[in-house]
């Protein structure tokens, strides 16, 4: 699991300690990651909507979910692949 920001190195870092991350925040600071996932139009774009994305151990995208609730939404997936 990880998470993935249009923000800097170091904006990252002071978010993911803030709050206790227990996953690694990939930063996506040309936003190529988050517009090949469709989460953001362009690279001009200073926030990627916000998805989650299950992907399988062959790296094919098995689900894509338009996250209103990560904190609930963890919780559901947890319960679903376990």
């Amino acid at each position: 699991m990880c998470g993935v920001s249009l923000d800097s190195v170091e904006d990252n870092r002071v978010f993911a300690e803030k709050f206790r991350f227990p996953f690694p925040l990939l930063c996506d600071t040309t936003g190529a990651m988050s517009m090949a996932y469709g989460a953001a139009a362009s690279a001009e774009d200073q926030y990627a909507s916000r998805y989650t994305f299950v992907i399988d151990a062959h790296g094919q995208v098995q689900e894509s979910i338009d996250t209103k609730d990560p904190g609930g939404q963890a919780a559901d997936l947890l319960d679903r692949l376990i």
